[in-house]
């Protein structure tokens, strides 16, 4: 006889309902919007979370080159990378990063919030950032969220 009445539902690939959401960047601060389009990318935020699938939303991110960083950041903050040879260590600061791409610092901070193994890789590919208000998700008619909502 089963004795247990409730059971645990993990959330699978065919279970989860991802969704696709629109998130404005204008006015908000870097890492709090990275933190929060974590949680979304995630799916911290839903019921039937499950640690090991990917069950979280697609996330637009639109007018990236509007977001603020409070503080010296803009001048302090740095982003190095290494070429792999010896003395190839290069870095940049938030500025200059800003100034080829500033999609890539949204992109960099929300993806240093991610799990860094194969199941973060993949939910790191349900990011666009896009600069501007203009973006190539029409077709999937995306929710707008505040994300002064999002715990």
């Amino acid at each position: 006889m089963d004795t247990l009445s409730y059971k645990t539902i993990s959330a699978n690939k065919a279970t989860s309902d991802k969704q696709w959401v629109l998130v404005d960047a204008e006015g908000q601060t870097l890492g709090r919007l990275a933190s929060k389009v974590a949680i979304l990318l995630r799916g911290k935020h839903k019921p039937n979370f499950t640690p090991h699938v990917d069950c979280g939303d697609n996330v637009i991110v639109i007018n990236s080159e509007k977001i603020n960083l409070s503080g010296n950041k803009w001048n302090d903050k740095s982003y190095i990378r290494h070429t792999g040879y010896p003395g190839g260590q290069r870095s940049l600061t938030a500025t200059e990063l800003f100034a080829k791409d500033p999609a890539r610092l949204v992109e960099k901070s929300v993806k240093g919030m991610l799990p860094k193994n194969k199941l973060g890789a993949a939910l790191f590919r349900n990011l666009d950032v896009v600069v501007g208000a203009e973006h190539k998700h029409e077709a999937q008619q995306p929710k707008t969220i505040n994300l002064n909502e999002v715990n």
